[in-house]
């Protein structure tokens, strides 16, 4: 069995963190810099050296709060389909149906979740590949009930930031300035892929480390620069930045409150719940008989009780009391999607 999972007793780390180490980790959630030396950049704002930084960043890794360093893409733009799969699964098959959608390269996210429909995973494939064939294959696996194909129809925001320097707040406030999705149409090169493939790959903690792809594709580092920053500035690359473990840093309670929203508000409230720092995703998605919400945020929290009072207060702000929070209770994988590598 190579099904990985988590649970929300897991311990937060081995030994503290230190005022630096969260100011740090901060930082490089949201901007890491393009540059020759991002470390010896990143030792400028903290009056530290280019190898403390260094130390810390590898200890940080070696820890397991840092997941990996690398590119975010937007996956519609690279010519990808996607939705978030709901799935209903006998309990004793959970752990075997898991592991099984955990097979595919295209599932980046899988959790088990308190709720009738306990399996819920993100699938994106490729330009070519067809999504039904995929799911068919899926929903055939021993102990599936039933599932729920829901895509996004609408994406109001998009984009995790623990906060690791402040608590949980008691009453969180719409402070988050939201980036307009970028609506520029983009037509992919082979080249293109060879590009994807490097600044997809997790950063090695040494002092150049972009020389490392830029040779790969034979190139220098300001044409790989210019390169990624084309890709950021028409939406292709969302930003190149650490990917934390949500667990591992503290954030135990890992929430996604579905919301039942008249339609023709949904715009107005789907763009209210995105200007919340709490919540880091946000989607209208379908809804069928035996499901109602259409509207999708994430948040994350250091307990169960502060995910529930986070919720509460957000729903007295945008005037919605139908809602659920499904906690996931097992992490089965979490990782980017390989795009443009063979299956």
């Amino acid at each position: 069995m190579n099904i990985r999972t988590n649970t929300l007793s897991f311990s937060l780390q081995t030994s503290p963190l230190d005022i630096l180490d969260k100011r740090l980790l901060n930082d490089i959630q949201w901007t890491f810099p393009l540059s020759d030396r991002p470390f010896l950049k990143i030792s400028e704002n903290y009056g530290v050296s280019e190898s403390e930084i260094i130390h810390r960043i590898s200890k940080l890794k070696t820890k397991g709060l840092i997941r990996q360093i690398n590119a975010i893409f937007d996956t519609r733009k690279l010519g990808y389909k996607s939705a978030l799969i709901a799935f209903s699964v006998k309990p004793d098959k959970v752990d075997f149906v898991a592991n099984e959608i955990n097979r595919h390269p295209g599932v980046s996210h899988n959790y088990e979740r308190n709720h009738e429909f306990n399996i819920w995973f993100t699938l994106a494939v490729g330009p070519n590949d067809d999504m039904k064939i995929v799911l068919n294959n899926m929903s055939s696996l021993d102990g599936v009930l039933k599932y729920r194909l829901l895509p996004t129809l609408k994406l109001y925001k998009i984009g995790v930031k623990l906060d690791m320097v402040n608590g949980d707040p008691i009453v969180p406030s719409p402070s988050d300035k939201v980036k307009e999705p970028i609506a520029k149409s983009f037509e992919i090169t082979e080249r293109d892929k060879d590009f994807i493939r490097e600044l997809q790959k997790d950063l090695k903690i040494v002092p150049e480390p972009f020389k490392i792809f830029a040779e790969n594709l034979g190139i220098t580092t300001t044409e790989l620069f210019e390169r990624a920053k084309q890709y950021e500035k028409i939406g292709v690359m969302r930003r190149f930045a650490a990917i934390l473990r949500h667990r591992e840093v503290g954030f135990t309670a890992n929430g996604m409150i579905v919301w039942n929203v008249p339609t023709n508000s949904i715009d107005e409230i789907g763009n209210r719940l995105a200007t919340f720092a709490e919540i880091s995703h946000c989607y209208r998605r379908p809804v069928y008989k035996d499901w109602r919400f259409n509207l999708f945020s994430m948040i994350h929290a250091r307990s169960l009780e502060s995910a529930k009072k986070i919720a509460l207060e957000i729903s007295k702000f945008i005037g919605i009391s139908d809602y659920q929070i499904l906690f996931s209770t097992r992490e089965f994988k979490k990782e980017r999607v390989k795009y443009f590598e063979e299956i």
